[in-house]
């Protein structure tokens, strides 16, 4: 009995430290080995539809509408086209003012969420490809182009951006943005040596011919870019196609934000379960699994290692000196929680809470997906990277 609570307390250490450790340190080795997958790049000008998708945006939309006219993209071969999820604001009178510039808007006659209103605008698109956007991203000038360069290479078949923060001040969102710089290093990554697991809802682009509708609950720049690996194409990482948002959230919109992603991201992979599979799919399904699957697998490896840990304290030092490092880090995470509506508080506590709060908000996310809960409407609230 005590070989088997010691046997799960190193598995569930050993799968905590390979989720945040092993996993980048697994690409780092294969990139050596494997070396570098080139993509062929040239000047793209082929038609392009940019979709925005919009629910009572009327603060940011004529921005965004007016940094689209600025992109430098052929203004011939551009169709922007706003999918309004039954706004009740001002923002479909706010885009049908710039019909003159060539907008185009599509209005749900009821809300479905945004999944439901990309199924609707493909059906209205007339570009070759296909960039997604939200109301409050705006693009730098070459972001299209930098984009599509890479649909030159034909194994191509997705392409995700780069979101930045226009403005950092929250504790919130030096937390996301610590955060989101570990994710863009994995991202980076994964593109070099085969394909990116997921996209990013403010600046991805694919191949209108691979696009295929998706339930109303799916997470679409989740479940989008896994359709097209599953047909045989490349999703790759463009850091140079960039977008910015202004920070606009504090830790308790940031909690909500991630259970509702993961609730929908989870509901999704069953459905998609079979790119799980090794012998079939190769790289990617490690990727799959060891970037998404074992990460929101990380509550439950946390908890068993703390039960283990009590059980297992005062057998040895190891296991002594194990309880004692999660009480203390735990310690901090809720003196973060303590802290967390204080500006500038010490990264000491804001980098524990932080991780607590993400994995918390992924336990939180399953719990309600197993439950029944889905999520198909969302707010104009967001971050870089949902």
């Amino acid at each position: 009995m005590r070989m088997m609570i010691e046997a799960l307390f190193w598995l569930s250490a050993a799968c905590v430290v390979y989720v945040y450790a092993g996993y980048p340190l697994l690409l780092v080795a294969l990139r050596r080995v494997l070396g570098v997958r080139r993509v062929a790049q040239a000047p793209a000008d082929a038609p392009v539809t940019l979709i925005v998708s919009a629910f009572n945006e009327e603060a940011v939309i004529a921005e965004k509408l007016r940094n689209c006219a600025e992109l430098d993209y052929p203004r011939d071969r551009l169709q922007v086209l706003v999918v309004s999820d039954a706004s009740d604001d001002r923002t479909d009178a706010i885009v049908a003012s710039f019909a003159s510039q060539g907008v185009e808007l599509l209005r749900m006659t009821e809300r479905g969420g945004k999944t439901l209103g990309l199924n609707a605008a493909m059906q209205r698109a007339r570009g070759e490809y296909i960039v997604f956007s939200d109301a409050n991203a705006l693009y730098a000038p070459d972001a299209l182009a930098k984009l599509l360069r890479n649909f030159a290479d034909p194994a191509v078949g997705a392409v995700i951006g780069e979101s930045l923060y226009a403005d950092i001040k929250g504790q919130a969102e030096q937390s996301e943005g610590l955060y989101w710089k570990y994710e863009t290093g994995i991202k980076r990554l994964e593109s070099q040596i085969g394909s990116v697991v997921g996209g990013d809802g403010a600046i991805y682009a694919i191949r209108k011919a691979l696009f295929v509708p998706m339930r109303a609950d799916a997470l679409s720049d989740f479940v989008n870019p896994l359709q097209i690996v599953r047909s045989g194409y490349r999703c790759i990482y463009e850091p140079e196609a960039r977008s910015y948002e202004r920070a606009a959230g504090d830790f308790s919109k940031e909690f909500r934000r991630k259970v509702r992603i993961v609730n929908r991201a989870w509901r999704a992979l069953q459905t998609l379960r079979g790119l799980l599979n090794p012998f079939r799919y190769g790289l990617f399904a490690v990727e799959l699994i060891s970037h998404k699957l074992l990460r929101w697998l990380v509550p439950l490896f946390l908890v068993v290692l703390f039960a283990l840990s009590i059980m297992l304290a005062g057998r040895n030092l190891i296991y002594t000196a194990a309880l004692a490092l999660q009480i203390l880090f735990y310690a901090l995470a809720l003196a973060g929680h303590g802290l967390r509506r204080h500006s500038g508080f010490p990264r000491l506590f804001a980098v524990p809470f932080y991780f607590c709060l993400v994995n918390v908000a992924s336990a939180l996310g399953i719990i309600e997906a197993y439950r029944g809960k889905t999520y198909t409407t969302w707010t104009t609230a967001r971050a870089p990277g949902q």
